[in-house]
């Protein structure tokens, strides 16, 4: 730390800074208060240590010049002259602490170090909100078409508060197309509060979601306060909303309509305003047929629908993509750079795990820069039309028996596997194929599979 000593006896003034220096201090002394104001203001110091009383100018009006110019600075005040009056004189004009002299080294040893631990504190706190701030207010990465119109539709609809409907693959950045929505929004400085439905037992699903109160089942033990009214006048971002249980979809539908809940084993009805952001891995309109999902619900939250591509779909943000997620993993200087190969080896890929896979591949690559490893697995998918395509065509059709008969043979074969596998244990094989046992007999008998394979 930089330490400003300002001590008009020389003695006082030589050991303190002599002491200082010896615990690794960097120490300017100076012996009046203009000399210590003009080298405060030549340059930059933590801490300031001043003696209350000095020819000209007093430590008080050294303090008060002190905490107007640079209020982050701790000032140090030492005396002789001790009283109440003097102490809190001082503090009240923004002193850190108070010394009488004299004190011993340790004393003031003891003074800066906790001076030194609080402002680690301090940078450490402003080093995590920057970081934290980082990613709450995650932006989103694209210059191709679909999504320069993705990200200009997110910038209308953001201004109102219609429920939102987003659908897209798992791993394409639904979360983070909810944040920026959100951080876009009127409701920017309130609450951005993220449930996943799929990763809460649907138990607890209701009381996470709705809150209880105190004695509404076995355990409940006191209030408890749920998503909805955490993300009070902010955003509920309700992640795999097609995993929600049909009689929470209900709840949820009430809330929609009336803008209001009621807490498991509660009476009160709560009003709570807030927007309701919904995210979709599959169609809900599949789900409505299937008796799964409430069509009425998906009315509501289909109000601004937002689709969300593949990335397979969009292989000209990869580029930018990658540079993201190293800027955004840390990586050390000199920072990786991704040769054109690999880049085109990237693209080639299909990506069933969208921006999410990218993102892991990418940290392979920082975990081992100068080497190919994080590309091995990585097989592009026309590779596999093309294995596909091959075997289609070993296929000699001249001589081809028919499907019926093609068929049989290949459910031998798989019966025949799982004879084998299973030890030649008819009621174990039948479980791998999760058939009965009475179906596998049957179909061995039919196929006459008895006889030439299982061991007598």
């Amino acid at each position: 730390m930089q330490i400003l000593l300002i001590e008009d006896e020389k003695i006082t003034r030589i050991t303190l800074s002599d002491t200082l220096r010896d615990e690794g201090y960097s120490v300017t002394a100076c012996a009046t208060g203009k000399e210590g104001l003009d080298a405060f203001r030549l340059g930059t110091f933590d801490v300031v240590l001043t003696d209350l009383r000095l020819p000209a100018m007093s430590g008080i009006d050294i303090l008060k010049h002190i905490h107007s110019e640079a209020p982050d600075c701790k000032v140090i005040v030492m005396t002789a002259y001790a009283s109440v009056d003097t102490a809190v004189e001082a503090l009240k004009f923004g002193a850190y602490d108070y010394l009488t002299k004299p004190f011993s080294p340790d004393e003031l040893l003891a003074l800066l170090n906790k001076i030194r631990q609080f402002k680690d504190v301090v940078t450490e706190n402003i080093q995590l909100k920057k970081r934290i701030q980082i990613f709450e207010n995650r932006t989103l990465i694209g210059q191709s078409q679909v999504m320069r119109r993705l990200i200009s539709t997110i910038e209308v609809v953001a201004k109102n508060d219609f429920t939102v409907l987003i659908q897209g693959e798992s791993g394409t950045g639904k979360e983070v197309v909810a944040r920026y929505l959100h951080y876009h929004s009127p409701r920017r400085d309130n609450p951005f509060v993220a449930v996943n439905c799929a990763a809460i037992p649907e138990s607890l699903l209701e009381s996470e979601l709705f809150g209880h109160d105190k004695g509404a089942f076995t355990g409940a033990n006191k209030q408890h306060t749920g998503y909805f009214e955490r993300a009070q006048n902010g955003t509920l971002f309700i992640d795999d909303i097609d995993d929600m249980p049909l009689p929470l979809q209900v709840k949820l539908l009430r809330f929609l309509q009336e803008r209001r809940i009621h807490r498991v084993g509660g009476s009160k009805e709560i009003a709570l305003d807030l927007r309701i952001v919904a995210a979709t891995k599959i169609d809900l309109r599949e789900l409505i047929q299937k008796g799964r999902f409430r069509e009425d619900l998906y009315y509501r939250l289909n109000i601004i629908p937002l689709f969300l591509p593949p990335l397979r779909k969009r292989k000209e943000d990869i580029p930018l993509l990658v540079n993201h997620f190293i800027e955004k993993l840390g990586a050390q200087s000199p920072k990786p750079k991704v040769s054109k190969e690999q880049l085109a080896r990237l693209e080639a890929y299909h990506w069933p795990g969208n921006v999410r896979e990218l993102e892991n591949v990418v940290g392979r690559l920082l975990a081992l820069p100068g080497t190919d490893y994080f590309l091995e697995q990585l097989q592009p998918r026309n590779q596999n039309k093309a294995g596909e395509a091959a075997s289609a065509e070993a296929i000699d059709f001249q001589t081809f028996e028919g499907i019926q008969a093609f068929m049989q043979k290949q459910e031998r074969k798989l019966i025949e596997e799982a004879l084998k596998k299973a030890g030649y244990n008819i009621s174990n094989a039948a479980r791998l194929l999760k058939i009965p046992r009475s179906t596998l007999r049957s179909k061995m008998e039919k196929l006459k599979i008895t006889d030439s394979v299982v061991p007598r």
